[in-house]
Order: structure tokens, then sequence, then C-alpha cells
């Protein structure tokens, strides 16, 4: 009879500390998450390096650092520079007008510029920075020009840190320069989650992005973290594997040939 009892109070003993534990843990994803969002609001004045492997996933890059300067439009800073070396715009192309309104972000306050070398680039990018009116400028540099080296990001650092301009510098490849950036991000796109009712159907747009440098002192623990991200009428969100209908999209296989288009979810072509 005395050794029930003992088990019984042992499984009790067991049962109390798994209900201590649950608001430990809750609390301890809240605050993981929390933090996590906060990287993705960060204030203007500091400059990003977003990296992309290849340059086909130029509009993912493009996408998650327009993003990113969305929201630091204000009244007071209502405009962002775009700038481009002409002869690789024809190459990676630039943002498209009807696709900025549709995901929240106001066309007419993204300025188009165009320059012939990177020096002219740099320059425009400090004179930028350096206007009142200007939320972010974002660069995007195809190749890997001498002039961009460590020297001119760190002119860039201070340029941002004395203006509260934010910049971007998007850059394609895997070989990583030394910068005084102080955040890097790897930008690649992930499959869209599905529609509840039309699995075919593309459903939000998402990101994996992967942390590769913090320069700011309360966020270095996050380096080497990869999130999932989705596009929501508010901004980025964290995307948990299962968004969407409850599953992740099953896996697709490349069409070598031609396929017989249909409409809606599993309804034949018609004639």
């Amino acid at each position: 009879m005395l050794g029930i009892k003992l088990d019984q109070m042992e499984a009790l003993r067991a049962r109390i500390a798994q209900i201590e534990k649950r608001p430990m843990l809750a609390e301890a994803a809240t605050q993981r998450q929390a933090g996590e969002r906060a990287l993705l609001s960060l204030p203007g004045g500091l400059l990003h390096e977003v990296f992309s492997d290849e340059r086909r996933n130029a509009g993912a890059a493009l996408g998650f650092a327009l993003a990113q300067a969305r929201g630091l439009l204000t009244a007071e800073r209502p405009a962002v520079i775009f700038l481009q070396l002409a002869h690789e715009a024809q190459e990676v192309g630039l943002p498209y007008g009807a696709g900025l309104a549709h995901f929240g972000f106001p066309p007419e306050s993204l300025i188009l510029g165009r320059v012939e070398t990177i020096v002219e680039l740099l320059w425009a990018m400090e004179e930028a920075i350096a206007c009142r009116a200007v939320a972010a400028v974002i660069a995007d540099v195809a190749s890997h020009p001498k002039a961009l080296d460590f020297t001119a990001s760190r002119r860039l650092n201070l340029r941002t840190a004395g203006s509260g301009t934010s910049a971007f510098l998007m850059r394609y490849g895997a070989d990583r320069e030394a910068s005084a950036a102080h955040l890097r991000w790897r930008v690649s796109p992930a499959i869209s989650s599905e529609k509840l009712f039309d699995p075919r159907a593309p459903g939000e747009t998402r990101w994996q992005v992967t942390i590769e440098k913090v320069l700011l002192s309360q966020e270095r623990r996050r380096v080497g973290e990869t999130w999932l991200l989705r596009w929501t009428k508010n901004g980025f969100d964290l995307a948990r594997q299962g968004d969407g209908n409850g599953k992740e999209p099953a896996p697709r296989t490349a069409v070598s040939g031609p396929f017989p288009a249909v409409l809606g979810d599993r309804l034949s072509q018609t004639a």
C-alpha cells in the first residue's frame, strides 16, 4: 500500500512540474517572436546588405528591401530612392508600379535613378542619404566593383547614422566582403502558401531569410537564424510551418513539355 501511494505522489509531482513549465515556455516563445519582429521593423539610420546567391532571385531581394523601406515612410520622409548602374539595369530589371501598389507600397514614393559608374552611384547614395525627405536609399549593384570596399561602406555607415536615413545595398553571389553594414541579410524566394479553397493557386508571398551579420549589440545572438517570412497588409510576419490550409504544399515536379491548362481547382478545360 505504501509503495502505491509513493508512486501516486511521484506521478503527481511530475504532473505539477509539467504544468509549471508551460507558462515559462510560452513566455520564452513570445519573447523570441517579439525579438524577431523587432528586427524586421528597425528604425532608420542603418546600413543593410541584402544578398541573393543568384541574380534570378533579384525580385525576392528587391521585394525584401522595399518592404523594409516601406516601414520607414512617414509624412516627414515620404520618399525612397532606388539606384542602379545603367548597364546592369537591363539584366536585373526594375520595380513595377502596379506590383508595388498591390503590396501596399505607394509607387509615387519611389524615385528611380540610373547612373553610369559605381563612383557616381556611391556619390548619389551619400547625397540622397543626407536628404531629410528620404526615408531609405536602395542601391542595386549586380557586379563586384573595387570602389565598393570597406572604406565606402564605412562612409555610408556614418552617413546613415548621422542623418537617420537607412540604406540598403543589394548584392549577388556567395562571396562576402568585409563591410561596415549594420546588418547582412541572405534572401531567397520560398514557395507561397496554399489557398484554402484552391491548392493550385498561389497564396501569400513568402521569403526565406537568413541573418548573416548583426552589429546591433542587443540582437547579435540572432546571427545564423533562418526565418520563413510572409507578406501581410501590415508588412512582414513570421510564417510558421503549415500556414495556409494547415499543411505544407506538396513537392512540385517541373514540366518539361506542353501541359494542358486547367480552370480553377480540378476543373477540366473546355472548348
